[in-house]
């Protein structure tokens, strides 16, 4: 396949250093059995296990966004935040500084068991992606975020997620074929990387939790056209260090929201768990029940917001957020042009 210009081509590599199998997988284990020692000290040490229990319903809607956060380009906050804000009527700030606290424990996890497991990363974009969100996301979260109102946050969510499921089917024969891994590092794709990580850092991951895999992961499939099995884990690291320094940030100035904590006390112990056999099974399986997953996942919230937002939006609002979605489709088809020559 040729590559249009040379300034496309970065390196993909295995995720890991100079330790063996046996030791990575070692350390994913302590690092596994650390956690659950932390947070049976943090429930059962300060007797507030009847207090987590009794929030068993984010736990079981995080036994399935784990999942999809391990094996998809979208963080366990694509299921967490409208479940959380349509279904049980939440804030949607709320549902934003869940989906960052929830990812802290679930993605990181699954990145370390990524690392453990020698998956291939994308790593200049990866790289320049980091450092950008490094910068992005605290600029997002103390100057963007807090200008957004509740309904705001909900339709940047809806309508990124349901343009991302359109063109996943619209593409879906194309993307599921693509098996790209070229060598070779590259200073541009480094410096893409930045720019990406920084301006969804201060946009769509500081208003909604998420979205800043996605964005990356978008990147990687229709620029270089890489296959999924190298874009989805890149994109999990990203949402990984993406929610730390999320939590990190609104940890040191405002706060989380409150009814974060006792949430996140039920949920962390399953996503912990669920987000890494994510990450396995998008390994094993094939990529088109993964794609197909995504889009049904994106076009689905999309619905939900609009049917419940209803009275709010009218019908001109719901035919402004169809003509948003098709916009954004638009978007990604011309991103798509800028990458490499589809596969004959």
């Amino acid at each position: 396949m040729t590559v249009r210009d040379d300034a496309l081509r970065f390196d993909v590599e295995g995720a890991g250093s100079q330790a063996t199998d046996g030791q990575r997988l070692r350390v994913w284990v302590c690092a596994f059995g650390a956690f659950y020692a932390v947070w049976a000290w943090l429930v059962i040490g300060h007797g507030r296990l009847a207090e987590v229990a009794a929030q068993w319903p984010i736990s079981l809607t995080m036994l399935f966004g784990s999942y999809v956060a391990g094996s998809t380009p979208m963080g366990g906050g694509t299921v967490a935040f409208p479940i959380l804000v349509l279904l049980f009527d939440q804030p949607a700030s709320l549902g934003r500084d869940f989906s960052f606290a929830v990812q802290s424990v679930g993605m990181t996890s699954a990145s370390l068991f990524i690392w453990a497991r020698r998956q291939a990363l994308a790593t200049s974009l990866l790289r320049g992606s980091l450092l950008g969100s490094l910068v992005g996301t605290p600029i997002g979260v103390l100057w963007v975020a807090p200008h957004l109102s509740e309904l705001g946050i909900k339709l940047v969510f809806a309508l990124l997620w349901a343009s991302f499921g359109v063109f996943h089917v619209r593409r879906l024969g194309e993307l599921s074929a693509q098996t790209e891994a070229p060598t070779g590092r590259d200073r541009v794709a480094f410096q893409r990387g930045v720019v990406l990580g920084l301006v969804a850092g201060a946009t769509v991951a500081a208003s909604t939790g998420v979205g800043i895999d996605m964005v990356i992961y978008t990147a990687l499939i229709l620029v270089y056209r890489v296959d999924l099995k190298v874009a989805i884990p890149t994109s999990v690291v990203l949402m990984a260090f993406t929610s730390l320094v999320g939590v990190a940030v609104k940890s040191m100035s405002t706060g989380l929201v409150d009814g974060v904590e006792v949430r996140w006390l039920a949920a962390a112990p399953v996503v912990c768990l669920g987000a890494p056999l994510g990450a396995f099974v998008v390994d094993v399986i094939g990529r088109r029940p993964t794609l197909l997953l995504v889009a049904a996942l994106c076009i689905g919230q999309f619905v939900w917001v609009c049917h419940e937002e209803r009275d709010v939006l009218g019908p001109v609002g719901v035919l402004l957020a169809i003509c948003g979605v098709a916009v954004a489709v638009g978007c990604f088809e011309a991103l798509r042009s800028l990458g490499r020559p589809s596969a004959p």
